[in-house]
This record gives structure tokens, sequence and C-alpha cells, in this order.
């Protein structure tokens, strides 16, 4: 039989993590020795090992936007209106949902049931027997490693997507690389960075904190943690999606 009251529980539980992991930002950088590896490690894996595929996906949708919004506004005579349209799909829109799909699809999965592994075979046990917060050492430099990454490699898409779309323009048309780069900095405003930033920073707030809950969620069978895995990519999803329509929405409310 249903619960109704369990759905409440679970989002305090969740956003009890969520603040007892935010509490523990300020321990680790009084004391981050300990866990410093694993927020090295985590930034690796995260971001640099992510910016070959990130790469390729933003010159590509950088030079689709080009190729199909370019004809059209051609027709208009609106050619100008190509620089707005790039900075809001590129920049404002797709750069910070695709880099957190990225990220969920490598770094949720990976978080979630290497935890798991750990909650499975006692390690978090052995941890809290000798007096070592698993929640600072554990949650808190992974939280730390994927929003920092997140934000970092939606700065490089952004970078990328708009370079390929300049790559795919001097296919088209000789337009000069200062006039192409000018017209993209006339255009863009303070408000589109400022969304791009904040949307990359609650996607990796996100990521992080629903994958680590999901490993720590696992009790003692080796068969949860693929679930767990599974639950994280899942959750993240749905969440990410969801706070991207919300902060787009509130974007062209207050702020257009």
């Amino acid at each position: 039989m249903w619960n109704p009251v369990a759905p409440v529980k679970r989002m305090f539980y969740h956003l009890g993590f969520f603040a007892r992991t935010l509490f523990g930002v300020g321990h680790f950088v009084r004391h981050y020795k300990a866990s410093l590896k694993i927020l090295i490690m985590q930034i690796l894996f995260t971001f640099v090992h992510a910016m070959g595929i990130s790469t390729l996906l933003a010159m590509a949708i950088g030079a689709a936007v080009f190729v199909i919004g370019g004809p059209l506004l051609m027709i208009l005579n609106q050619q100008q209106l190509i620089y707005t349209l790039l900075i809001i799909i590129i920049m404002r829109e797709l750069g910070p949902l695709l880099t957190a799909f990225i990220v969920i699809a490598r770094s949720a999965t990976a978080i979630a049931t290497e935890i798991a592994g750990m909650v499975i075979s006692h390690e978090v046990e052995a941890y809290i027997s000798v007096g070592v917060d698993p929640i600072e050492h554990l949650a808190v430099p992974r939280f730390l490693g994927v929003t920092v990454s997140l934000m970092m490699l939606n700065i490089y898409f952004s970078l990328f997507g708009l370079a390929g779309s300049y790559l795919v323009a001097q296919m088209f048309s000789s337009t000069p690389m200062d006039l192409y780069f000018g017209s993209l900095l006339q255009h863009m405003h303070f408000q589109d960075i400022l969304l791009s930033l904040i949307k990359s920073i609650s996607f990796g707030a996100i990521i992080s904190t629903v994958a680590v809950i999901q490993g720590f969620s696992v009790e003692r069978a080796s068969t949860e943690v693929p679930v767990a895995g599974l639950k994280a990519v899942s959750g993240a999803f749905a969440l990410c999606i969801v706070v991207n329509v919300l902060l787009s929405a509130l974007y062209y409310v207050v702020l257009a």
C-alpha cells in the first residue's frame, strides 16, 4: 500500500543531507589534506576526462545552430539575430543542461556505485569506528569536485560551441574573426553569463548529492550496487530538468 508520507520524509531527508554536506564544506576547507586526493581525482575524472566528448558535442551543436538558423534568418533579413540565437542555445540553455547530462552519465553512476560498494564492504563503518565522518571524507570532496567540474565544463562547452559555429561560418562566408566574436560580445549580456553559471553550479550540486545519497542508501546485498547507480542517474536527470525549467522561467520573468 502506497504511503503518502514516505515521499515527504524522503524529500526532507535529501534536504537534510544536502544541508549537512554544505556544512561539511567549511570543515573540509580547514582540514582538506586528508580528502584532497579524492577532490583532485574527482575533478580529473569529471572535468578533464570529459573534455573530449564535450568538445565534439559543443562544436557539433554550434555548427548545427549556424547551419539551420543562418539561412532562415537571412531570408527574414535578420542575420544579426544569429548571435543572439547562439548565446541563447549554447550558453544559456543547452550548454549547462548537456554538460550536466554528460556528468550524470559518467560521474553519477561512478560515485553511486563506488560509495555503495564501500557500504557493502563495511568500509564506511570502518571510517566511523576510527572517528572519521564519512560525509566530510567521502561526500564533501565529491560534492565540491563535481560542482566545480561542471561549472568549468560548462564554460569550456560554451567556448567551443561558439568556436564551432565560427568555423562553419567560414565555410559559407568570409566573416572576419574580430567581427564575429565582437558581435557575440555585443549581444552577450551579464544575465546570460550569470544564468549559465547558476545552472551549472545547481546541476553540479544536484548530481553529486543525489549520487552520494543513493550510494549510502544500500544495505547489505551486492545486487543493490547497480540499482543505486541507476537510481542516481534517473533521479539526477529528473531533478536537473525540473531545475533547468524553473531557472529559465525565473530568468524570463525577472531578468529578461
